[in-house]
């Protein structure tokens, strides 16, 4: 009988143990929030984007990476930000032919409209990276630009107050670090999605198009062939789709020699010397100055560009431009002042007013 009763005894005791052992341990393990999965917004005729599987969209993650994009400790003198280039109200480029880095210097390039960049393969004007997470790294870390050491890029941010908190709830850990920052980078960028200007309210059936703006697209997408006397802009062969962009890297003939070789320094091949990425035209309007170096201040100057200053002796000048004219055997694209105008007015119709003054992608004070 007490050999029965210590038994029990030691059951009890043993089970009393490991159910406050138990105990313990769901006190001590707190279960870790799961992120919102954010939704993009874009026109039915744009088919889904492709999200890297490792860096999936969520709303905690976007909204980081929003601060991060306007965070000024991410160059290395902490006074310029992504967003110091790359302003909303014109459509994220910054109105300039050369962007200006820390301590006053020059960037080589343009600044870049960040637009639909969800579906874009390259970035860049060269293509000198094939993801937005690679791309955030290049100015942060570029001489001319951001100049941060992404070590030191991490160890500002860590020892702040609020930043540990968001990427915890973003990625689930207050440890912060470089991938991390470029990944929410890569989120926040791939929803700057435009959509909505007057052209996609037309292709909807919402709104209407003068004569002159249906003019001037008809001349846009249009590639001329006089022998049917069929008359054209060419645009469309290298800013073609919804996208205004086919994504594709040309010599447009702006030079003979080249002081930038453009996709050539990427690939490292003399024939893609002199090329670079035809941008979108979405927002067109909004962006001057125009081409990688903005060179051109109007789009006037761009359309007599292609129209009367093409440089057929260019190397690697592209097929498309070359066999381009209004005229049988033309050595020119031989539109006339009125056609150059209509075209003007159809790219008007581009600019989408909401994407410049949507608050979700405008710079935030709050944590």
């Amino acid at each position: 009988m007490r050999v029965k009763q210590l038994y029990l005894l030691f059951a009890f005791a043993g089970f009393f143990l490991v159910a406050c052992s138990s105990s313990d341990k769901e006190k001590e393990i707190e279960p870790v929030p799961v992120p919102t999965p954010y939704q993009l917004q874009f026109s039915d005729r744009f088919q889904p984007p492709s999200i890297p599987e490792d860096n999936p969209l969520t709303v905690e993650g976007v909204a980081l990476g929003r601060r991060l994009f306007y965070e000024k400790r991410l160059s290395g003198n902490n006074t310029i930000s992504c967003g110091s280039c790359h302003q909303q109200k014109l459509a994220f480029t910054d109105g300039q032919a050369f962007s200006t880095g820390v301590d006053g210097q020059q960037t080589t390039r343009s600044s870049m409209s960040l637009v639909n960049l969800a579906w874009n393969k390259t970035f860049n004007w060269a293509g000198e990276a094939n993801s937005l997470e690679a791309q955030a790294r290049i100015p942060i870390e570029n001489p001319l630009e951001m100049h941060q050491n992404m070590d030191e890029a991490v160890r500002e941010l860590q020892n702040t107050a609020t930043y540990p908190n968001l990427f915890q709830k973003a990625f689930g850990t207050s440890t912060i670090t470089s991938d991390l920052m470029l990944k929410a980078l890569g989120q926040f960028t791939r929803t700057l999605i435009s959509t909505n200007s007057r052209y996609d309210k037309y292709r909807a059936g919402e709104a209407t198009l003068t004569v002159e703006e249906l003019e001037g697209m008809q001349l846009f997408f249009t590639h001329p062939d006089p022998s049917r006397n069929l008359r054209g802009g060419n645009c469309g062969d290298c800013h073609g789709s919804d996208f205004f962009t086919l994504q594709q890297f040309h010599n447009n003939g702006l030079d003979v020699d080249f002081a930038d070789k453009g996709r050539g320094a990427v690939t490292g091949k003399a024939t893609d010397n002199g090329k670079f990425k035809a941008p979108s035209l979405r927002n067109i309007a909004v962006t001057a100055p125009y081409m990688h170096d903005g060179r051109l201040k109007t789009l006037e100057e761009v359309l007599n560009h292609y129209n009367d200053h093409i440089q057929n002796a260019s190397p690697n000048l592209d097929p498309l431009i070359i066999e381009a004219s209004n005229k049988i055997q033309g050595k020119s694209l031989e539109l006339t002042p009125a056609e150059k105008a209509k075209i003007i007015k159809f790219l008007q119709t581009l600019t989408d007013d909401s994407f410049l003054k949507d608050e979700r992608f405008s710079e935030t004070s709050t944590p």
